[in-house]
C-alpha cells in the first residue's frame, strides 16, 4: 500500500490527460511530439505534487532534444535554463502560481 505522499506525487491519468491537452500534445520547450506529459517541476523526491499545475510534457529519451532527460539529469546549466522555462510557462498558464503550493505538506491532506 502506497503512503500518503506517494499518492500525492503520483500524476493520476486524469492530470496527464489534462496536462497533455494544456500542453497541445507536444514538449513546451522544444515543440517535439515525441513526448509525455510526466515532467515534475518539483521533484517528487522534494514532495512535488502530481497536478497539472507542477507537470508539463516534456520530450522523451527518443527524441533528439531529450528535454525531460536533461531537465532531471543534464548540467547545472541546462537544469536550471529548463526549470527557468518550465516556471515561465506554468505561470502563463495558471496567474496564481505559487511554487509553495506544490509540495507534499504531511498536514495539508
Amino acid at each position: 500500500m502506497k503512503s500518503k505522499r506517494a499518492r500525492a506525487t503520483d500524476i493520476s491519468q486524469k492530470t496527464k490527460q489534462e496536462v497533455w491537452e494544456r500542453d497541445g500534445g507536444h514538449c513546451i520547450i522544444c515543440g517535439s511530439p515525441v513526448a509525455m506529459p510526466n515532467a515534475h517541476y518539483i521533484p517528487r523526491s522534494a514532495g512535488g505534487l502530481g497536478v497539472p499545475e507542477n507537470i508539463v510534457t516534456l520530450c522523451t529519451n527518443f527524441s533528439e532534444n531529450k528535454c525531460h532527460y536533461r531537465f532531471d539529469f543534464g548540467s547545472r546549466a541546462e537544469r536550471e535554463e529548463i526549470g527557468g522555462k518550465i516556471e515561465k510557462y506554468l505561470k502563463s498558464k495558471y496567474p496564481d502560481w505559487d511554487p509553495e503550493k506544490l509540495v507534499y505538506r504531511k498536514y495539508d491532506f
